[in-house]
């Protein structure tokens, strides 16, 4: 039985002080919780999640890595330096990323490859938008950017990735799909899986990213393929974080 896995995304939001209370009570809040969590933070904050993190049932990650492994690449942040704060976790091809940077599929299937020979996990994103689903187009799309992905890494590596399901569509606008909606999808996603890997298709992990909250979490993850979620803003507040972790 796969575990259930809660990823917190902060996005561009934080402060020292701010996140010293909401890491504090997400650790104390912790106690009886059946799925695993982490936060991906932003980088300048991962020394503050290493420090108040270690030991607890809490993990920690990045939100993006360089494709290089170093050297004059200016503003970039490449996995061997994610690896050293002990990064679990790193996000790669959310739908900001793709949209307001222009990262190509490609693009994140070779920084996937990079986190993963620096021994952490990498955590693919997939998405349609809007317009893509309301042209039928979310099958084409969705297996089109996990396909890059699986198409670079080695069979074995695939057992390595989590992936995490957002439908740009249902991130902030106020709209949701539906928990059958979502696993549809995720269905699609693990057969995909099956075909590169079919032992990888029964372990790997596939989050439902598209605005989990505690009032729909436990029905989404009643569903046999969301195994957890990647949130956003709910994750910025811990009882809220902890709500959908609990709701597991």
């Amino acid at each position: 039985m796969r575990t259930k896995l809660i990823v917190g995304n902060w996005k561009m939001n934080g402060s020292r002080a701010v996140n010293a209370a909401l890491l504090e009570g997400v650790v104390a809040g912790m106690a009886g919780a059946r799925a695993e969590a982490a936060v991906c933070v932003p980088a300048p904050y991962l020394q503050q999640c290493q420090d108040v993190l270690t030991g607890t049932q809490v993990a920690w990650g990045a939100q993006d890595v360089s494709v290089h492994s170093c050297g004059a690449y200016t503003g970039e942040i490449c996995a061997s330096m994610l690896a050293e704060f002990a990064c679990r976790y790193v996000i790669v091809g959310h739908s900001e990323r793709r949209a307001y940077h222009r990262e190509s599929s490609e693009l994140v299937a070779e920084k996937a490859r990079a986190v993963l020979a620096d021994g952490m996990t990498p955590i693919v994103c997939v998405g349609e938008t809007l317009a893509q689903r309301e042209a039928g187009e979310t099958v084409p799309v969705v297996s089109g950017m996990l396909g890059a992905v699986l198409g670079l890494l080695a069979p074995e590596q695939v057992a390595q990735i989590v992936v995490a399901y957002e439908p740009v569509w249902a991130i902030g606008t106020g709209m949701n799909a539906t928990p059958q909606m979502a696993q549809e999808v995720h269905v699609g996603l693990r057969e995909q899986l099956r075909a590169r890997n079919p032992e990888a298709a029964q372990t790997v992990r596939i989050l439902y990213g598209g605005s989990m909250k505690p009032e729909n979490a436990r029905e989404l993850l009643a569903e046999p393929d969301i195994d957890g979620g990647l949130i956003g803003g709910a994750a910025l507040k811990a009882t809220d974080f902890l709500g959908i972790i609990h709701a597991v």
